[in-house]
């Protein structure tokens, strides 16, 4: 057992000291001597959020079958540990050896969120790396970032080695391979990125260059031309140093998602996590191509794992974890087409574990009566639903393939089956939205409320009805078709959350309807992030310099550290928010493939515009692109 890195005085003196101590159940342990390669894998938030990423259990089993790869975890340290760990002059250790991060031969930071920006730095600096790739050398881990903010990685670029564009399982083989060379050689760490950008889905964001019109937008992104006559490293077997990195770095997805590692003992948290259950991932991708989800887009291609697989892997984590919880995930999960048969098996398999099923993402058109009741008999929530806008025309702009009639149906439905809470989620300042589109939402949860009075006879209810509905910020984000969209500016946001809480107020059942808005100014940064190129890497130090850590969560966000920032630097946040975007424009991520075609997402972008909705793709395909990523047909049309 690895010897604490902090002290027990240290540990009485913070909040949930078993966030820092590891030893849980299923966690790996290794013996150095047997090690090649230590990675350090971070979620840079709190340990109870980053122990709830299925992406990094994924990787953590993953790394830790390769014998020679000994994969641990890091996360952010809350505040109070923050400040001892500066004042004391701790490093930042990872939880299974208790090992300062800086000995590690990789850092990997999975980014989420745009908002967990300042962490990363939080992380790199208390770990005693360099925050710029820069100014590192041989002496210091390789800082690799994963996730879907990868697809636009620029604002944060200056302070990562690579960036891994696709899923984790394709390419970290040869990377590892090529990382062992490294390390046994006099290869510069120059050359090894530059070795390392041939790798597919591999992003080296300083062997590219960057330059600007006078008007602030991109010039061009090319990639850096090498001299190889410049490296003086041994001969290392490799072959010819490439003279620069693509020109374009291509997602990788995992070439055999059925037999792809899945973790069958996922480390069990001493803390209750955001997500304290077996997660089962039925489903990669979606098939309804809404216009404003950037995961819609990167996730192409569709995936199912097979329904017999999905059962034993429920059977074995259920027996390997003690929990009594299994959450079906997905981005669309009533759209995974063997979801009747497995619900009948979990029901039927666990009675007497009592075993409570979660059904995230579901829509309310594929929501069944037969499938609402099974679940009810084992584990009764309130029903959550996206409809994202309150009427049909801005959901034909959006390409959410939802009538209000299937709304409506599905909520009868719900309420036949003994439902009577339901949570709706919306999003205001989508493009072309107009103040009837706003009246739309309460206006929609009017009429749903209207169907449970119609629905259920006045004897047969149980409890109030209750309809919570919520408005976020719409952010355009890249590789969508309204990446090009303006972002609604605060003072109309704030217009159109209010005429939307005020006419939740006329309505007749207003006493069963609750309405609430999501904070402006977290989404005003996030937006600046999500479409922002690499001069924003200023800001992001400029804030994180200024004490700005954890703005991901209101109580530590302060938009005065931003506004300030951005004045000092001479930032001009309408130029990354508000101001209309030429398809011709080179975007910040225009060198990155995600796969899904640019002329693809110009269409959407023009059918949007004339409230034309497209098939979703079993119905039709739309020629994205994304088949080419599957070796074959793709297989949401199979």
């Amino acid at each position: 057992m690895a010897e604490l890195a902090l002290s027990d005085e240290i540990l009485m003196a913070v909040d949930k000291p078993v966030r820092y101590i590891g030893h849980e159940i299923n966690m790996v342990e290794k013996d150095l001597k047997d090690v090649d390669i230590r990675y350090a894998m971070c979620f840079p938030d709190v340990y109870e959020i980053g122990m709830s990423y299925l992406g990094i259990q994924i990787l953590y089993d993953m790394f830790n079958r390769r014998e020679d790869t000994w994969c641990e975890r890091v996360y952010s340290p809350w505040p109070d540990l923050d400040r001892i760990l500066r004042e004391k002059h701790i490093p930042l250790f990872s939880l299974e050896s208790q090992t300062p991060v800086r000995a590690f031969d990789f850092l990997g930071i999975t980014i989420q969120y745009e908002m967990c920006y300042t962490n990363i730095l939080q992380v790199i600096d208390l770990s005693g790396i360099p925050l710029f790739s820069k100014d590192r050398t041989r002496e210091d881990p390789i800082v690799i970032g994963g996730g879907p903010c990868t697809y636009n990685p620029e604002p944060i670029a200056d302070f990562f080695d690579i960036f891994y564009i696709g899923e984790g399982e394709e390419s970290y083989d040869p990377l590892f391979q090529l990382y062992k060379v490294y390390k046994g050689s006099a290869m510069t760490r120059t050359e090894f990125l530059l070795r390392a950008s041939q790798i597919p889905g591999i992003y080296v964001p300083s062997l590219y260059e960057v330059t600007y019109h006078e008007d602030g937008t991109i010039y061009a992104i090319s990639p850096i031309q090498f001299d190889p006559s410049a490296f003086t490293a041994e001969e290392c077997g490799l072959g010819e140093l490439p003279v620069h990195a693509p020109e374009k770095v291509k997602k990788v997805v995992v070439s055999d998602f059925e037999n792809a590692p899945y973790p069958m003992k996922p480390v069990i948290p001493y803390l209750r996590a955001t997500q304290d259950r077996v997660v089962l991932e039925v489903m990669r991708g979606c098939i309804r191509g809404c216009r404003f989800c950037q995961a819609g887009m990167i996730y192409r291609p569709t995936r199912q794992k097979p329904v017999e697989m999905i059962k034993q892997y429920a059977e074995t984590m259920l027996q390997n974890t003690g929990y009594d919880e299994i959450s079906l995930s997905s981005l669309s999960t009533s759209d995974y087409e063997e979801l009747p048969e497995l619900l009948d098996y979990l029901i039927a398999h666990f009675p007497e574990q009592h075993i409570q099923i979660s059904l995230p993402s579901l829509r309310v058109d594929a929501f069944s009566l037969d499938v609402m009741r099974k679940v009810q008999d084992v584990h009764k929530v309130s029903l959550t639903f996206a409809p994202e806008a309150g009427s049909q025309r801005l959901r034909n702009v959006i390409n959410k393939g939802l009538t209000e009639e299937d709304i409506l149906g599905g909520v009868t439905q719900a309420f036949a089956g003994g439902w009577n809470k339901v949570k709706l989620y919306f999003m205001m300042g989508l493009p072309t939205e107009t103040e009837e589109d706003v009246e739309g939402i309460p206006e929609l949860c009017e009429k749903i409320s209207e169907v449970y009075y119609e629905v259920v006879p006045k004897e047969k209810r149980v409890g109030s009805l209750q309809i919570t509905a919520s408005a976020s910020y719409f952010v355009p984000k890249p590789f969508t078709p309204f990446q090009w969209a303006p972002m609604l500016d605060r003072a109309s946001y704030l217009a159109h959350a209010h005429h939307a809480k005020d006419h939740f107020k006329q309505m007749r059942n207003n006493k069963r309807l609750k309405f609430a808005y999501h904070d402006e100014d977290i989404s005003i940064t996030e937006g600046i992030y999500a479409r922002g190129d690499r001069r924003l890497s200023r800001l992001v130090l400029e804030v994180y310099k200024q004490g700005g850590i954890f703005d991901a969560w209101t109580e530590f966000f302060k938009m005065d550290r931003y506004t300030e920032a951005m004045e000092k630097l001479g930032i001009d946040p309408a130029f990354y928010l508000t101001r209309p975007r030429e398809v011709t424009e080179i975007l910040p991520w225009d060198h990155i493939d995600c796969g899904v075609s640019k002329d693809f997402l110009i269409r959407e972008w023009e059918r949007a515009k004339q409230e034309i909705v497209t098939p979703n793709c079993r119905e039709k395909c739309s020629g994205c692109g994304a088949a080419g990523l599957s070796r074959g047909p793709c297989p949401a049309m199979t």
